[in-house]
């Protein structure tokens, strides 16, 4: 039984056009920093939406310490609580999660999974990356302008953000709209690399439906983000001219301190169908790409083919497309049409469809697979658990009549955080632990990565399962103080202190992990070229780490889809995708 040549293959076509030639680095500079490499982009987005997250963990505890603890700390004023609110959420949804999957995860996953050499437009991915970090540096500045950033909330809601009773009303919400802006045009040009290079840059035989279901993801979240972030766009742009100029898009004709504004005939509630537009697609701009990682890692570590995978790929499509339709279920309070609320409460029970499509398929790809409890695969069940209970309280808000009495409560809270928070973390974490060995050649340290699990996954539960008990209570969000509200009993008083001492625990156990990166980098194990016994094509490059080009003097040619884990008959529980098939197996194909 020989290998034959891909000639005789059906399916394999022959090259069309010729190799890439690459951009090839003449310094340090031009190597490390200035580069063009699809890999160390990918390095720079995770360093530098790392940094900007610790900010937003820091943000987290100063609030919690308010919340536990109110009145302790006077270096915490009701300003400043209300501009840690809008840092916190701005940074963890955008600068964060958005920056990370896309900007880190696409860039260094998508040409290696799809073989090829880099990125299509190597210079517009490396001024990606500059303008993303201009973005972020922007938004840091506002901690240093007079007034201090901006309290709008997170949503920025006019026309509170651009009044002069809320703080960071001046250079604040100028500086936050204008990063806004630069973090959009950046994300334009890196997405656009990203779709192209999906698109066109497929090694042979690498057709769509053998894409690994992580590119699926990232591929259909970067398509919605490049339709979605226009609507963002043009409101911050529109708000900064009612804050710049004196224009009236958003705002209507109002007293302000007892003097008629210059404003007049402006809608707020377009800002509001303007950003929830943005805002909604931009929970599955995060989630898809965190569906897709899960997928590659639950199958590679229950050494299983994933169940349904054209159903998983379509459901990926059927979410990004629906998500477009449920936008208002965030505005069941804000004065809309009434009546709207059928739509748009119908439609986010459709969307569940696809979701829960997406958990089963899940949960019979770990049916009598062989699982292995490593690390990866630790986070990825934490996720499904931990989305699928998000999720199921995401369906009540979805509800007009639930919604509203929900509403501004600690219930949105901690359903967001499950969902938008939570979740999509643990997919970051595991994704990190599963692909670090190839990004650095070495193994995390798993006894660490076992405590750094636990850790997370209970605490986070401690943190988030109580705040749905406040919110049934009434417990308002975006409050310095409760004070002494008749309707809150003392045990919310209580809870609240050891939400506080949960979430300052959690917070610290991540140096745990930041420690086992940077003591792994140089005394971890050596992993080889796959530690995992993987099939997708990111493993089965010539070097670990990857070097320039990705693949040596020859692209690799793609014989079969992303799964084929435990073959029977075949000589090992997993087939690469690059391993050609045998000549007895092509005969048999071409008979059946």
């Amino acid at each position: 039984m020989v290998d034959i040549p891909y000639e005789g293959i059906p399916g394999i076509p022959p090259a069309e056009v010729p190799d890439v030639e690459l951009y090839h680095p003449r310094s340090w500079w031009t190597r490390y920093v200035f580069s063009q490499d699809a890999k160390v982009i990918a390095v720079q987005y995770a360093l530098t939406a790392s940094a900007i997250g610790l900010v937003a963990l820091v943000l987290s505890w100063l609030m919690r310490l308010q919340l536990g603890f109110p009145g302790t700390f006077s270096f915490i004023d009701a300003n400043q609580y209300l501009q840690f609110i809008t840092m916190h959420g701005m940074i963890m949804v955008i600068y964060l999660l958005t920056a990370l999957f896309l900007g880190g995860f696409g860039n260094y996953l998508i040409p290696l999974m799809v073989g090829a050499r880099d990125m299509v437009f190597p210079y517009v991915n490396m001024l990606s990356y500059w303008v993303y970090l201009l973005a972020v540096l922007v938004l840091a500045s506002t901690f240093f302008v007079p007034g201090g950033p901006t309290g709008a909330g997170w949503t920025l809601y006019p026309p509170q953000a651009i009044l002069s009773g809320t703080p960071g009303q001046d250079w604040g919400i100028i500086l936050m709209l204008s990063s806004l802006i630069l973090f959009i045009i950046g994300f334009t040009m890196g997405g656009l690399n990203y779709v192209v290079t999906v698109l066109q840059a497929r090694t042979r035989g690498m057709t769509l439906m053998r894409l690994p279901l992580t590119v699926w993801g990232i591929f259909t979240a970067t398509v919605m983000a490049l339709l979605a972030f226009p609507a963002l766009f043009v409101a911050s742009v529109m708000l900064l001219l009612d804050r710049l100029l004196g224009t009236s898009f958003f705002m209507p004709s109002l007293v302000e301190m007892g003097t008629l504004s210059k404003y007049g005939g402006g809608s707020p509630l377009l800002f509001q169908h303007l950003f929830w537009f943005f805002g909604h697609p931009e929970v599955y701009i995060v989630a898809l790409p965190a569906f897709g990682i899960v997928s590659d890692l639950i199958s590679t570590h229950a050494r299983k083919n994933i169940f349904g995978y054209r159903m998983m790929v379509w459901a990926i499509v059927a979410i990004g497309a629906l998500s477009f339709v449920v936008w208002a279920h965030h505005m069941y309070v804000s004065g809309m049409f009434p009546q709207f609320g059928y739509f748009f409460a119908t439609t986010t029970l459709i969307i569940a469809i696809p979701t829960a499509i997406k958990v089963y398929n899940w949960v019979l790809t770990l049916w009598r697979g062989d699982i292995h409890l490593r690390v990866p695969m630790l986070f990825a069940l934490g996720f499904i658990i931990t989305f699928v209970n998000g999720g199921l309280t995401g369906l009540f808000l979805g509800n007009v009549v639930v919604d509203v009495p929900l509403s501004d409560t600690m219930f949105v809270v901690a359903h967001f955080h499950m969902v938008m928070g939570v979740a999509p973390i643990m997919v970051v974490l595991g994704a990190i632990y599963h692909w670090y060995p190839k990004v650095t050649g070495r193994m995390l340290n798993d006894a660490l990565g076992k405590f750094h699990f636990w850790v997370t996954f209970l605490g986070a539960y401690l943190i988030f399962f109580p705040m749905h008990y406040l919110g049934l209570l009434g417990v308002p969000r975006r409050y310095f103080e409760l004070g002494d509200a008749a309707f809150i009993p003392s045990s919310a008083h209580s809870l609240n202190a050891f939400i506080s001492v949960v979430a300052l625990t959690v917070g610290f156990s991540q140096l745990v992990f930041l420690f086992n990166l940077a003591w792994s980098l140089f005394k971890g194990e050596a992993a080889g070229g796959n530690p995992w016994q993987a099939t997708t094509l990111e493993w089965q490059t010539p070097e670990t780490p990857p070097g320039h080009g990705n693949w040596g003097k020859e692209l690799p040619i793609v014989y079969r889809w992303a799964y084929d884990y435990s073959v029977p008959g075949a000589e090992e529980d997993f087939i690469p995708q690059n391993q050609p098939p045998r000549a007895t197996q092509v005969v048999q194909g071409a008979a059946s």
